[in-house]
């Protein structure tokens, strides 16, 4: 039982890493119906930015981060005017093949700028963790679980209760009507795309200090969060946010009770599993089109 409730607690915190990014997913294709497979680099990035100024430049890490956030807010402009704004008028096909080569372009660059070697990144707390009971509490798990969690209540409240917020839903929902509601629908988008950049930088950042800084750390998180999004129901925030926190806890407790090496595969073992008997994903629905 003590075992099981330590599992629990890491697979939340693992799983609330590829929640954020499957949010991330989520909003750039309500906004804009195009899966952005470059979402795992700009965590991958961030992670880079954060060891560039707070260990090489060794700048306070609050500020650190604060610039490295500012640095995925560019990012998310560079982005969405260099690869979607060009194609946005054209079909899906060419947009999701425009994230790929962006994503390849981004982890060659920072491959050519700093090298293949691994980078460590110290956690935001000198205190390692806290012991409760029978479970030893990590302390960079509780940063990640914590601000996921103000992250959540926090998406809640901008998009149900604020204005720009239900501009957003409205573009996302249907672009024509809301730009004849004088809504600028390229503004809308822009702003998902610089939110996007920084949820997935954010996850990036929370996550290096437990895993070493590499260009692979983006392309991991990145499927297990395209995986989350599908699980949970793709456009759903909620099913998005579920379905990181299950995959984290289905790794875990699969890697602690059957196999340390495969632990990366019973989340594609899931992810099988509902394409097979429900595709729509938890929250998802089913769409029916006429002949």
């Amino acid at each position: 039982m003590d075992l099981a409730l330590q599992l629990l607690f890491t697979g939340i915190g693992i799983g609330a890493v590829y929640a954020l990014v499957a949010l991330g997913f989520v909003l750039i294709f309500r906004a804009t119906n195009v899966v952005n497979f470059a979402q795992g680099e700009f965590s991958m990035v961030a992670a880079y930015l954060m060891v560039v100024f707070a260990v090489d430049l060794a700048l306070p890490y609050w500020l650190s981060f604060l610039l490295s956030l500012g640095g995925m807010a560019l990012l998310g402009v560079i982005f969405n005017l260099g690869v979607y704004y060009p194609l946005r008028h054209r079909s899906f096909l060419p947009v999701i093949i425009a994230t790929i080569g962006a994503s390849i372009l981004m982890a060659n660059g920072v491959l050519a700028l700093y090298g293949p070697q691994p980078q460590v990144l110290e956690g935001w707390f000198e205190t390692p963790g806290i012991q409760v009971g029978p479970v030893y509490l990590d302390s960079q798990y509780l940063l990640i679980i914590v601000v996921t969690m103000i992250l959540v209540v926090f998406n809640y409240w901008f998009f149900e209760k604020t204005m720009l917020g239900k501009k957003l839903q409205a573009t996302s929902q249907d672009k024509e009507m809301a730009s004849l509601l004088g809504i600028s629908v390229s503004t809308m988008i822009m702003i998902t795309f610089i939110y996007s950049a920084i949820l997935g930088g954010l996850a990036g950042i929370l996550v290096a200090p437990i895993l070493f800084v590499s260009i692979q750390m983006g392309s991991t998180i990145a499927l297990k969060a395209f995986a989350a999004t599908i699980i949970g129901g793709f456009g759903d925030v909620t099913g998005a946010i579920i379905g990181g926190l299950a995959l984290g806890i289905i790794e875990t407790f699969g890697a602690a009770y059957i196999s340390v090496p495969y632990k990366d595969a019973f989340a594609f073992m899931v992810l099988v599993a509902f394409l097979v008997f429900r595709p729509q994903g938890i929250f998802g629905e089913r769409v029916a089109e006429k002949a």
